[in-house]
């Protein structure tokens, strides 16, 4: 059951995008909590939950956030961004796993967020020991990605009517290939 200000499902996946420029609005913490309580329910492999997740709001630590990967630097701007945490996996099965899990995760956080109109913009972490460091995390974890947030710059999330996507009909393929 959606909120009554909240968009319905459909509307929350054709309106998602990649945001990446934020108004200088902070996000109500019943929103980030909402928002954090979807990635908490994304499906996992057999129930495993490979994640934690460290939130960060404070503008100082969100510029050094930032400076992990160089692709990263709309966290310096974003109201919040969610690290996802995961154990280091030595073992090439249980990395698979945990990265398919950590997608679904960013899924749901990103759907739960467009929802909320609230925008969403993921990144990659290069600079493993920067993050752990920012972020307080003990050796055998890392930072698998963050997912900046904020109220799109630009205005609110709407529907996008012609997406920049491959047809239906490239795409699926019924029966057979």
């Amino acid at each position: 059951m959606g909120r009554v200000s909240g968009m319905e499902t459909w509307d929350a996946i054709t309106s998602r995008r990649n945001v990446r420029d934020y108004a200088d609005r902070p996000i109500p913490d019943e929103d980030l909590n909402r928002i954090l309580e979807a990635g908490r329910r994304a499906p996992s492999s057999r129930n495993w939950q490979p994640w934690d997740f460290v939130v960060v709001t404070d503008r100082g630590r969100l510029a050094e956030l930032s400076n992990v990967w160089r692709g990263a630097s709309h966290v310096a701007r974003s109201a919040a961004t969610i690290a996802l945490v995961t154990g280091v996996h030595d073992d090439a099965g249980q990395r698979e796993r945990a990265q398919y899990d950590l997608g679904q995760a960013t899924m749901s956080i990103m759907l739960a967020a467009a929802d909320l109109g609230i925008g969403s913009g993921h990144a990659a972490v290069a600079d493993q020991d920067l993050a752990r460091r920012l972020l307080g995390l003990p050796t055998d974890r890392e930072c698998a990605y963050l997912i900046a947030l904020g109220h799109p710059a630009g205005g609110p999330l709407r529907p996008i009517q012609r997406p920049d996507r491959r047809p239906l009909d490239e795409v699926v393929h019924r029966q057979h290939w």
